[in-house]
């Protein structure tokens, strides 16, 4: 039986919008991955979402996932608020467009391949695997 991919993702922004970086520490059967990337202007919704979508993209099979995050941003995007989205073209409640639409489908594409649970974790609060993520997403920031 495959153990579950244990995934902690976090985005970073020196200035939001300005430069940021994401980091994402993969954990699975005793082994660890670690992945950043950074981008010269950005926000950091962008970079939190790219986070788990860099995340999970790494992953070359099916797996079973447990996602955590310290944004509720996504939390809150992924588990309450993106149905209603598709269902309405993308719309928001208020029938404005969604921000970040085009990481939205991104990580609804890459949901779809796993079997994915979210879980929201506080930041900054002394979690070892949110704090190395942490500072994969800052060491990544362009400078």
């Amino acid at each position: 039986m495959s153990k579950t991919v244990k995934l902690y993702t976090d985005g970073a922004c020196s200035g939001n919008p300005g430069p940021g970086g994401w980091g994402a520490l993969m954990i699975w059967n005793g082994h660890e991955k670690e992945m950043s990337g950074g981008v010269p202007e950005t926000t950091n919704n962008r970079m939190e979402l790219t986070a788990v979508i860099e995340g999970l993209k790494a992953l070359n099979r099916e797996c079973v996932v447990e996602v955590y995050t310290d944004s509720k941003y996504v939390m809150q995007g992924i588990t309450e608020w993106m149905a209603g989205w598709k269902a309405k073209g993308w719309k928001t409640a208020a029938k404005k467009p969604v921000k970040n639409q085009d990481l939205w489908i991104a990580l609804d594409e890459q949901v779809q391949s796993h079997s994915v649970k979210f879980h929201w974790v506080k930041g900054h609060a002394g979690h070892p695997e949110n704090e190395r993520a942490d500072s994969l997403a800052t060491s990544a920031i362009p400078r």
